[in-house]
């Protein structure tokens, strides 16, 4: 018999036996991180309608929840959106900054990452607004781009215990590199500005990576490393991770788009990146 888990993730205000009695019904819980994360084992999954009135419940206390399944819990691929995910913010606005127009493309970006626009069309629009713009402000951009609280040591805890981990992002290669190395990923994706002369020319190379390629690679690196979907964590914000958050065996909204929120069970709302190990059952002695 299947075995399933309801984790509590505290973000400010300490998880008490009085918060987790919140729950109902349970066989038994144990601590991940004594007041800060609790793992709730269950005789039966619960119902989106127990799940939201939960959250609903803990939400003031600003707890995030989870609901796993013990069966291949501990992941062993992760594929990962960069923008507003492993990184803070949005890097196209960021770079859009030295042009002097970061309100005008954040405001295509927003849109976007909720559904509201093609994607296609939408980065094709937001890179023709930088033409012209020179080379050296990517490295600009980077050097000002923030990883996320928890992020070097989500991915590198799931590698120490045996996890590929797989950058993909609708963003581009220039810092998915360069993010990439600095967290540990195995593999990075992403788009190709195309650069002439020492300037972007408004122009992203084809094939552009959308929604549809990272569903593909999440499929392709399942079939490189013999392992079936329910075995993959996926994890992104925007409209554009859906299909890849929807296909995983856990996919992870985190901090997402209302479009988002919408569609998925389990969601990082408050905490920072290491809810996601917590999710799949790692204490902190494990952690990298």
């Amino acid at each position: 018999m299947t075995n399933f888990f309801l984790t509590l993730v505290a973000t400010y205000t300490p998880i008490t036996e009085d918060t987790i009695n919140i729950v109902g019904d349970f066989v038994d819980f144990q601590w991940l991180k004594q007041g800060i994360a609790a793992d709730i084992r269950l005789n039966q999954p619960l119902g989106r309608a127990a799940l939201n009135y939960i959250r609903t419940q803990l939400e003031p206390q600003k707890i995030d929840v989870f609901q796993t399944a013990g069966e291949n819990r501990r992941k062993k691929l992760l594929l990962a959106d960069m923008d507003s995910t492993i990184v803070t913010g949005e890097t196209l606005d960021e770079l859009a900054a030295y042009a002097g127009i970061k309100d005008k493309i954040a405001t295509i970006t927003a849109r976007a990452m909720n559904g509201e626009l093609d994607f296609h069309a939408a980065l094709r629009e937001r890179v023709g607004l930088l033409e012209g713009l020179s080379d050296s402000k990517l490295q600009e951009t980077l050097d000002e781009t923030h990883l996320t609280s928890g992020a070097k040591t989500f991915v590198q805890t799931m590698k120490k215990h045996g996890a590929h981990c797989v950058l993909v992002s609708g963003g581009f290669t220039f810092f998915t590199a360069a993010i990439a190395a600095q967290t540990g990923f195995d593999n990075h994706h992403g788009n190709t500005l195309d650069i002439q002369g020492g300037k972007l020319t408004g122009q992203v190379i084809e094939p552009i990576l959308d929604k549809q390629s990272k569903l593909t690679f999440l499929n392709e690196y399942a079939d490189r490393q013999n392992l079936i979907l329910d075995q993959a964590l996926t994890i992104g914000d925007g409209a554009n991770d859906l299909p890849m958050l929807q296909a995983a065996g856990l996919g992870i909204g985190f901090h997402a788009k209302p479009a988002v929120v919408e569609q998925l069970d389990n969601m990082i709302r408050f905490g920072d990146l290491t809810s996601a190990l917590y999710a799949q059952g790692y204490n902190e002695n494990e952690f990298a």
